[in-house]
């Protein structure tokens, strides 16, 4: 596993994360997210990633008991608020109120004292970014949080809230958390050269394109008990099920095989080997998962290795 520091910041972060969105909390109990959380560890993952908005704070409620007992000190623990908790007008969006209710909420269900790194999960178009600012050196202040950052914002969104921060006197987000993968890299062109300028880091989720880039799934075939056979779960899956990104999974397929590993792990250190990419967040939800996961970090690619992957995919996209 490499460590690496996330952004400009003195924060050190494996390359590769543990995620909970769609497993912890809902797929997975306790007794199963605290083997994972086993399996990760002993890998050298040291970086955990949740939201309050997982499964409605199921997700930081399991993840919380699954940690106890363990040195804190010894975890990078991050997790998110914005997106609706209830039916209550002010339980949403970057408003102080909601920031400061739902950090204290988390810290409960996390049964931790601090957050080490607590994001916006999305850009806040009716709450004055002055307000979101001031509230970040509130947090920090009162010890409740060590370092902040952002999901999904633009290049724009970036680069206006660090010219914020800079005139208020409140510490820069250092890092951005966007989706990214081989068949995904809208970040590339604007938000990472934005985020590497201002010294954030990206910490990517969905780098297996919902599991299309796991091999699992075949043309005209969806496994029994597969996230892309539910309902809820697959519709996050099933706008990547076409014709032209089976030709070119197996193309990449075709690579992967050629240099002794799996889809899967090829895919994931293809992500981590890109400029700007500080970690790379994985789901998993068994042991197994977790294992054949972490065992990217073992993938070196060359830059001629790199070169033949994004071949392979050409100009398919989402």
């Amino acid at each position: 596993m490499q460590y690496r520091y996330l952004g400009k910041s003195g924060l050190r972060i494996s390359n590769l994360a543990l995620g909970s969105w769609l497993t912890y909390g809902s797929k997975v109990d306790v007794g199963g997210t605290r083997s994972c959380i086993d399996a990760a560890l002993d890998a050298g993952v040291n970086f955990i990633d949740t939201a309050d908005v997982y499964s409605f704070g199921d997700a930081e409620k399991v993840l919380g008991r699954a940690l106890e007992g363990r040195a804190r000190s010894h975890l990078v623990l991050a997790t998110k608020c914005f997106f609706p908790m209830s039916d209550d007008p002010n339980d949403r969006g970057l408003s102080r109120k909601h920031m400061v209710e739902s950090a204290d909420a988390s810290l409960g269900r996390l049964r931790t004292d601090y957050i080490d790194l607590y994001q916006c999960h999305r850009f806040d178009e009716r709450s004055p970014l002055a307000e979101l600012v001031h509230t970040i050196g509130l947090l920090m202040n009162r010890g409740k949080i060590l370092y902040w950052g952002v999901s999904c914002w633009s290049a724009e969104q970036i680069r206006e809230v660090c010219r914020l921060c800079d005139s208020m006197g409140v510490p820069r987000p250092i890092s951005n958390q966007p989706p990214y993968n081989l068949l995904e890299r809208g970040i590339e062109e604007s938000v990472v050269p934005a985020s590497i300028e201002e010294g954030l880091g990206q910490v990517v989720f969905s780098p297996l394109a919902q599991g299309m880039l796991t091999g699992k799934y075949e043309k005209g075939s969806i496994p029994e008990g597969s996230r892309a056979s539910e309902e809820r779960d697959g519709v996050w899956l099933r706008p990547w099920m076409r014709e032209e990104v089976f030709e070119a999974v197996d193309r990449v397929r075709e690579v992967a095989d050629e240099l002794g590993t799996t889809l899967a792990r090829l895919a994931l250190a293809w992500c981590a080997h890109k400029p700007g990419i500080d970690s790379v967040v994985f789901g998993a939800s068994s042991v197994r998962q977790v294992e054949e996961n972490a065992a990217a970090a073992e993938v070196s690619l060359s830059d001629e290795a790199v070169e033949r992957v994004e071949a392979a995919v050409g100009g398919v996209r989402l």
